[in-house]
C-alpha cells in the first residue's frame, strides 16, 4: 500500500509482483490476461466506514462500480448494503443474499413494474423526478409496502473536473433541481407522509471535499426547512480514488470529520444517513495482468500488443485526457523490470480501431514478448463496463488475500460457447 494510507492508499508494484508470482500456477495458457481484487482490502475498508460513521448508518455499495457477485456477497457478509442503478442490479444484490432493508434503489428510470417490483420486495426507494413521484403515489394506493422513500435532489452546486461524471451542475439528468423546483418539493413533501427521506449525488472522480459538502449543505438546509424532520439522508457516493502516486484525494476520514463538524444533527438520531460509495471503496483494491504477446517493432515506437484494451478500461482508451492508469513492467517470473526501453512504447489492446491504447508513447523499462504489463487501480467501472464490441472473452478474476497467502477463483475465463450464448 502506499504508505500514506494504509486503508484508502493504492497498491504498490512490488506488492502485485508479489501476487503475481504465488498466482502464476493457477493460470492456464488462454490466461493472456487476469483481473485481481485484494479482498483483505476491500475487507478492511468496509470495516473502517462502519468504524468511522454511526452505528446505523447504511453503507450502500454501489453495484455499477463493481457488479461481481462474488464481491457483492463478501460485501454483504462485512456488514455493507448495496446501491443499485437499474433492476438487474437489484436483482443482483437480492441473488448475493443480501436482505431488502439494505438495498438501495436509485434507478433514474423506473418503469411501474420495476417500482412495483421494488415496492412489494420492500426496498428503500429514491425517486428521480417529480414526474416519478407522482406514479409511487399512484402505486402506492391501496398497497402495503416496507419500503421507505426518498427524493432525490439536484443542489445545483457545480461540476466537478471531468464533466460527464459530474451529476450536480446547473442541469443535470439526475433528480429534481432545488432552485426551480423547491416549492413544488416542500409540497410533495407536505402531501406524502410516506416520503420520509433525501437523496443526492455528486458524482465520483474529479470531485473535492468542498463540492460534496457544498451538495450536503444545500440539501440539509432544505431539510430543515420542511415540516416535518426527515427520517433519512442519502448524502450519495462522490469520493474520488487516486490513479497517480502524486494524488491525494479526500478520504471518507476526511469525510466523515467535515460532516460531523459542520452537520452534526445528520450523524445522530433520529435521522439514518446512507451513503453510496463504490470507486473510493474499490478502486484500489484492484488489478490487472496482461501477458505482451506481440512486441511490435517499427522505427521510432514500439508497440506492446496486450489481451485487454477497451473492452476493460472504456474510459482510458475513449477519454484519455480524463482517465489514466499507471503500468509496471514484469518479467514472466514476475520481476520488476528496471531500465530502459530503447525506444518509446505504445500498450496497445486488442480490439480492431485505433483508439484501442492504453498509453501511447512512453519511456518505460524494457518490454519483451511474454513480459506482463500490470495495470493499476481497475477495481472499479472496468469490469462492470466490460464491453461487446468484438465479443472478447471476459478474463479470468482471481481474489487474494494476505498478499497472495490464499487465493479464491471469483470468476472462470469466458468460454466461446458463453460468448455465443450471449449473442443468441
Amino acid at each position: 500500500m502506499n504508505p500514506a494510507d494504509p486503508v484508502w492508499g493504492r497498491l504498490n508494484a512490488s506488492a502485485m509482483a508479489r501476487v503475481l508470482d504465488r498466482a502464476r500456477d493457477r493460470f492456464t495458457a488462454e490466461d493472456g490476461a487476469v483481473i485481481f481484487y485484494d479482498l483483505t482490502l476491500l475487507k478492511k475498508r468496509i470495516e473502517e466506514l462502519r468504524r468511522l460513521f454511526p452505528a446505523d448508518t447504511l453503507h450502500a455499495i454501489a453495484v455499477k462500480a463493481n457488479p461481481l457477485t462474488a464481491i457483492l456477497q463478501r460485501m454483504h457478509q462485512w456488514g455493507a448494503g448495496l446501491e443499485a442503478a437499474t433492476l438487474p442490479e437489484l436483482y443482483l444484490g437480492q441473488k448475493a443474499g443480501v436482505p431488502p432493508a439494505k438495498l438501495v434503489f436509485d434507478s433514474p428510470v423506473k418503469t411501474r413494474a420495476e417500482l412495483e417490483y421494488a415496492l412489494d420486495l420492500g426496498v428503500h426507494i429514491n425517486i428521480d423526478s417529480l414526474e416519478e413521484l407522482r406514479r409511487v403515489d399512484a402505486l402506492l394506493q391501496g398497497r402495503g409496502s416496507r419500503s421507505t422513500i426518498g427524493l432525490r435532489i439536484n443542489p445545483q452546486v457545480g461540476s466537478g473536473r471531468i464533466a460527464i461524471t459530474s451529476v450536480a451542475d446547473e442541469y443535470s439528468k439526475f433528480g429534481v433541481p432545488i432552485t426551480e423546483f423547491r416549492d413544488e418539493l416542500l409540497s410533495a413533501y407536505q402531501r406524502h407522509e410516506w416520503l420520509k427521506g433525501i437523496h443526492l449525488h455528486i458524482g465520483s472522480q474529479g470531485t473535492d471535499l468542498g463540492l460534496l459538502l457544498r451538495g450536503v449543505e444545500v440539501a440539509a438546509d432544505f431539510a430543515r426547512s420542511l415540516p416535518r424532520p426527515i427520517e433519512i439522508f442519502d448524502i450519495g457516493g462522490g469520493l474520488p480514488a487516486a490513479y497517480r502516486e502524486d494524488e491525494r484525494p479526500p478520504t471518507p476520514a476526511d469525510y466523515a470529520a467535515a460532516l460531523k463538524k459542520q452537520f452534526p444533527e445528520l450523524l445522530s438520531a433520529p435521522v439514518r444517513l446512507v451513503t453510496e460509495f463504490g470507486r473510493a471503496v474499490h478502486a484500489n483494491a484492484g488489478w490487472t495482468v496482461s501477458r505482451v504477446e506481440i512486441l511490435k517493432r517499427v522505427r521510432n515506437v514500439d508497440t506492446a500488443m496486450l489481451h485487454v484494451g477497451a473492452d476493460l478500461l472504456l474510459r482510458r482508451c475513449y477519454m484519455p485526457q480524463d482517465w489514466y492508469h499507471e503500468i509496471t513492467i514484469v518479467d514472466r517470473c514476475g520481476r520488476p523490470k528496471t531500465g530502459l526501453h530503447p525506444k518509446k512504447v505504445t500498450f496497445a489492446g486488442p480490439l480492431c480501431f485505433a483508439g484501442d491504447l492504453i498509453s501511447q508513447e512512453i519511456e518505460c523499462p524494457p518490454v519483451e514478448e511474454g513480459d506482463y504489463v500490470l495495470i493499476h487501480d481497475t477495481g472499479a467501472y472496468t469490469l462492470g463496463m466490460w464491453s461487446r464490441h468484438n465479443s472478447r472473452q471476459v478474463p479470468r478474476v482471481l481474489g487474494y488475500e494476505e498478499e497472495g497467502e490464499r487465493f479464491y477463483d471469483l470468476k472462470a475465463r469466458e468460454t466461446l460457447e458463453e460468448v455465443h450464448s450471449f449473442w443468441s
